[in-house]
Parts: structure tokens; sequence; C-alpha cells
């Protein structure tokens, strides 16, 4: 039975080579410091230019600029440069950045998905008991510490996480005579009513890109299915199981009533909002701070000043949508780890974690989510949370990010294709690289 998959095993390897290297090989065992070392408290980190990989737009640039001035106020002679990655080949960018020690960046945003593949190839700095408690112990939210952790040794810890709410349009909705669903038949419905309302080709009562599986798998779930699952050590692909096809039967329905490109994905959803293009949207709770933005042209439009908000209905109450959110790690490859550290206590600070909840994420420490305004959008999502889920707990599941299974799997289904058929290739595809 093959326990890595390609990705895990190419890291491994890549680790071991970087470990192991000649006299000329900058990353070369003996000239690691050792990871689980504390650094001297009489003894202040030596200036650095450090880098910090951040992921989409899930970090706003105001939380940004405020990270690099604290951080080099409080270090002073250091620098911090702070780099956006795309989701887009995330999981291939980090596998070759990370096993090296002049490519990698000193501290990495992870999605929490991708998480547990990277911690158990050792891709992350261990981080000790203390300075797990000084970063938040208990208070961190303990499903992203559990996908951070490898035999017992944490080096990934929570970024924040948040839940997707359903954005509405109600004037669309008064104008359709439709009431907000409060059933998965209902909320096809609506989104076939509104598509159906419209005289734009482009238009969808629900969007839905062809390649957006993280809103997808909620079909999924809420009818009893799921993506993977564990039979004794051996992962399976789960697709194909009656659950799992009537969930993606509603799935079809609503890729069937969308005008979404059928190739695409949710990335910049806002922009065929703001566009009039957009009935319902599935999205972070932060994606209304982003639509009410000057800079995104909608404010003083219909689609910014007729805005409703509720959770994904579901079979018993809000649908079980993929709990999103990342993970942050020192670069095990780092040449500056003490430095590094400081960071990550920064980036855990009470002062910057606010600043994820005041924007509509639930912030990495479960204490600072009093900090969520009371709004219409963080309740929804707050409700979107109390049921939602992960993806499989595998060691590999990041190579099926990588491999971009799922993407090809729901676009198939979105240009027509027979779902038994695509179900059982994707299960296939799936179980070969979870094992």
């Amino acid at each position: 039975m093959r326990r890595a998959s390609f990705l895990a095993a190419g890291m491994a390897a890549a680790f071991v080579l970087a470990a192991c290297g000649g006299d000329d090989d900058p990353t070369a065992e003996t000239d690691q410091p050792d990871a689980t070392e504390e650094p001297e408290a009489d003894t202040a980190p030596e200036p650095a230019d450090l880098r910090l990989w951040v992921n989409g737009a899930d970090t706003p640039q105001e939380m940004r600029d405020w990270l690099v001035e604290t951080f080099e106020a409080q270090n002073p002679g250091s620098t911090l440069t702070i780099e956006e990655q795309s989701w887009e080949g995330l999981v291939e960018r980090l596998t070759t950045s990370l096993a090296s020690s002049t490519e990698t960046p000193d501290v990495i945003e992870v999605g929490n998905t991708q998480a547990p593949t990277f911690t158990n190839v050792g891709a992350f700095l261990p981080l000790t008991d203390e300075q797990v408690a000084e970063l938040g112990g208990d208070d961190m939210l303990p499903g992203f510490v559990e996908a951070g952790t490898a035999d017992g040794v944490v080096s990934a810890v929570p970024l924040y996480a948040g839940s997707k709410v359903v954005f509405y349009r109600t004037d669309l909705f008064e104008e359709a005579g439709v009431d907000v669903p409060t059933t998965p038949d209902e909320f096809v419905e609506v989104a076939e009513t509104l598509t159906e309302a419209s005289d734009n080709p482009n238009f969808s009562g629900f969007y839905f890109p062809g390649a957006d599986w993280r809103n997808a798998v909620a079909f999924i779930w809420d009818a009893g299915g799921d993506l993977a699952v564990q039979n004794g050590d051996t992962w399976e692909g789960a697709l194909s199981t009656p659950e799992s096809q009537a969930g993606l039967e509603v799935a079809k329905r609503l890729f069937d009533q969308s005008n979404a490109p059928k190739d695409g994905d949710e990335a910049e959803s806002w922009i065929p909002w703001c566009a009039d293009e957009i009935g319902m949207l599935s999205a972070p709770g932060w994606a209304y701070g982003v639509i009410q933005d000057p800079e995104a042209g909608c404010p003083g439009t219909p689609a910014a000043d007729n805005i409703g908000v509720f959770a994904l209905p579901g079979s018993n109450g809000a649908a079980p949508v993929l709990l999103g959110g990342s993970n942050v790690a020192i670069s095990a490859q780092s040449q500056n780890p003490e430095l590094a550290y400081e960071l990550l206590k920064l980036i855990l600070s009470d002062d910057f974690q606010a600043q994820y909840a005041q924007n509509g994420l639930t912030p990495a420490k479960i204490s600072l989510t009093s900090e969520m305004e009371e709004n219409e959008t963080n309740a929804a999502a707050i409700a979107a949370a109390a049921t939602a889920k992960l993806t499989p707990a595998a060691e590999n599941w990041a190579s099926v990010e990588g491999a971009r299974i799922l993407e090809d799997f729901f676009i198939g289904i979105a240009t027509g294709g027979d779902v038994a058929e695509l179900s059982g290739n994707a299960d296939a595809a799936i179980t070969e690289t979870l094992n």
C-alpha cells in the first residue's frame, strides 16, 4: 500500500536533500538552528528582512499596513515584506518554495485543509509547548490547531476562519415575488425563478461557476454524503455513494440555472455581483465589505443598496458549509526563525486578530469573537459556523486539492457530463491520491 502521495513524498525528499547537502549547500544540517530551542530571554533577534506570504484578499490592506508598521517598530533594523499569493496553484508553489532556504518565505499562510500535508512532511518549524501557550493555547480554534499538529507537535497555528453566507438582492426577490428559502429545494426553485425572470444572458439566480467545489460540497454533506471516507488504514473517494449522488443532483440543478463561467471559480465573485449579474451569492462574510468599498464600483448602485444575508438552508436548519480559513506557520527553512517567531506572535496578538473579527472573519482566538459586529452578515455567519464542516482529515488531502481533482469533477458536471460516470472517475483519483 502506498502510504504517501507523490506531493508528500516529493516534499519529504526535498527536505532530506536540504538537510544532507554538501559543503556548498546553504541548507546543510550543521547550519540549521535547533527548532526546539528557545531564544535567550536577554538576546534580541538579529535584524533581518522577513517575508510573509498571505493568500488572496482575506487579509485587507489596512491590516497588512498595520502589521508591517508595528513589526518594524518593534524590531528596529528589520523589515517585513508581505507578498500576496493566489490560492490557485498554491500547493505547487509551497512545495517548491518551502524546501529551499533561498526561496522560502519566513512565515506562511496555508489553507486549513492543506496544513496537515505540509505539517506531516516537516515543512514548518515545530513550536514548543511554551510557545503554543504564548500564542493563545486553549483559546485558539481547536480544529485548526489539530490541522497544524503532527505526532503531537504543533507547527501551524490558526490564522482565521470564515463560514460562507448567502448574499441576496432584496429588490430582485421582491420583483420576482419570492421569499428567503428555508430548504434546499426552495433554494433551487428561487434560483431558477430569478434566472428566468432576468433578460440578461449573463445573469445567475445563484452564481455557481463550474470549478466552485467549496460551495458545491455543502449540498453533498447536507444529503449525508462526503468527498472521501476512511476505511481502516485506507481512504476512499465517496462521491459515488447514494447520499453523495443525491446531493450532486441538487448541485447539478444549480449549475444548470447558472450563467457563471462553466470553467471558472468563485474568486472575485463580487465583480459580477456589482455588474447586476447575480441574484444570490455564497461567499465569506467579508465580501460585504468589498462590495461596499468605493473601489469596487458598487456603492450607489442597486447591487450595493439592496443586500440581504442568510445562511444557506439545509434539510435540517443551516446547511453544513465548508468552514474555510487558514493556518500560519514558520518555514522550517527560514534563516531567521527567532525573528519569524516574533512576527508570529504579532499575528496572533489580540490587536491584530481583533481586526479579522471586525472584518467579518472568525479570529484565531475564541475569546475575540466578541469583537465581531452584531449585524445581519455576522449573525448569518455564526449560524452557518454552527453546522460547518472541514474537508476529510486525510494526511494527503492537500494533494487532492493540488491536483484539481474536484475542480475538474465539478466542471464536468457543470458542462453536462454524466454525474455517475464522473463520480466514479473522481473517486478513483481521490483514492489513489490519498493512499
